[in-house]
């Protein structure tokens, strides 16, 4: 057995949870990308918004190389939720387009700096935070919101999993459905 590059293996799944998150903008219209679709107002394109200030914070400004993008909510520079939804005036491909340069600074952040680098997130308490620490944070956060898009995916065309085949999800079974929604009206009327 060979031994790993932990930092190797950290950004694999970073950029597996980034290209997720992409792809599950491919083939939908302006509307499909923005629209809200749950109650609290989770859509496609705010979720990458939400993620390139992330991206942008912990491996921008934390290690003092600001990214220059998008305001960031969080420190006090734009509005609250700013990062959660697409403006008419803000095209597709420039949202995608500074995600994409969220990346590329990030990478040469992890690139230049040791797993023990320590980072301070901006503000008054300015929590002190190892590159380590960082990268699970953003893996754990990325991972998350690419089930998010999943989800919201699937509300919109049906089309789901981690890959554009799908082949990583069983197919589509409406008789699977009817055997969860029967077993969840038992449930419920057992008080279970």
């Amino acid at each position: 057995m060979t031994g790993s590059d932990p930092k190797a293996d950290f950004q694999v799944y970073l950029q597996d949870a980034r290209d997720v998150l992409l792809w599950k903008l491919e083939g939908l219209s302006e509307y499909d990308v923005r629209r809200p679709l749950t109650p609290t107002g989770t859509n496609l394109l705010g979720l990458v918004k939400h993620l390139t200030g992330a991206e942008a914070l912990y491996f921008g400004a934390c290690f003092g190389r600001p990214f220059d993008g998008a305001p960031l909510w969080i420190t006090g520079d734009a509005e609250p939720d700013a990062d959660l939804w697409a403006r008419p005036d803000e095209s597709r491909e420039e949202i995608v387009g500074r995600y994409r340069e969220a990346w590329a600074h990030s990478d040469e952040t992890i690139a230049s700096l040791p797993l023990d680098a320590v980072g301070r997130l901006p503000g008054e308490a300015g929590t002190e935070l190892t590159l380590h620490r960082i990268l699970t944070h953003m893996i754990a956060e990325s991972q998350r919101h690419a089930g998010h898009a999943d989800i919201v995916r699937e509300l919109i065309d049906g089309a789901v999993g981690q890959r554009r085949n799908g082949l990583n999800t069983a197919p589509f079974d409406p008789e699977h459905v009817e055997r969860v929604e029967r077993a969840a009206k038992e449930a419920g009327r057992q008080g279970r």
